[in-house]
């Protein structure tokens, strides 16, 4: 299992002075994937490049990226590879 945390994007959020209103209104991130970032759930490429160039950032002032048990179904091991 890989843990991936989201908690840099708060602290990056905090230090430019948004909120997640500011997103949602002036920037039009749906409340949605915000609730998904908030649950730690997934979120694209696509959404994680939006919100770099909204904060003017790279993806690691985002999201800590944790390796855990590399057996699970996305290692190369279960691929073939």
């Amino acid at each position: 299992m890989f843990i991936i945390s989201y908690a840099p994007f708060y602290k990056t959020l905090n230090k430019r002075n948004l909120k997640e209103y500011d997103l949602i209104h002036y920037y039009k991130i749906s409340s949605n994937t915000l609730h998904r970032i908030k649950q730690g759930k997934p979120i694209t490429t696509t959404t994680l490049d939006t919100l770099c160039s909204i904060l003017a950032c790279n993806v690691s002032v985002i999201i800590n990226y944790f390796p855990g048990n590399t057996k699970g179904t996305n290692s190369p091991e279960k691929k073939g590879l």
